[in-house]
């Protein structure tokens, strides 16, 4: 008997896909053409909470590059925030070559930051 569960794994699945998008400065259009969908079904899929076939389903994960594990599996309930999950992700499909930005930004900030500490 499948035991029920108080969260859909698949409930943040619209937002994440509109994150990874952003991140990845795709319109809407652009994303939903190299899937092969209309883009008013993927704006139902990212704002309205509709589920995509698998086979939609499947290329948004490949395209957006979203850990298909979040969306079948139980796993661990993590103390990061929504928004440093986001950040994490972003920062996972980010090309290397604008790595040392990121990076140069984070040292700043963390400089900053000590410095107020102190």
């Amino acid at each position: 008997m499948r035991k029920s569960r108080g969260r859909s794994n698949l409930s943040g699945l619209g937002s994440d896909i509109k994150a990874a998008r952003n991140a990845m400065s795709l319109t809407r259009r652009d994303l939903a053409e190299m899937v092969g969908i209309d883009p008013r079904y993927l704006a139902n899929i990212e704002n309205m909470g509709s589920l995509p076939s698998l086979p939609v389903f499947y290329e948004l994960v490949r395209i957006c590059k979203l850990p298909l594990e979040r969306y079948f599996f139980e796993l661990p309930e993590t103390e990061d925030s929504e928004l440093r999950q986001r950040v994490s992700h972003k920062l996972e499909i980010c090309q290397e070559e604008f790595l040392p930005v990121v990076e140069g930004t984070l040292d700043g900030i963390l400089r900053v930051q000590e410095g107020e500490t102190l």
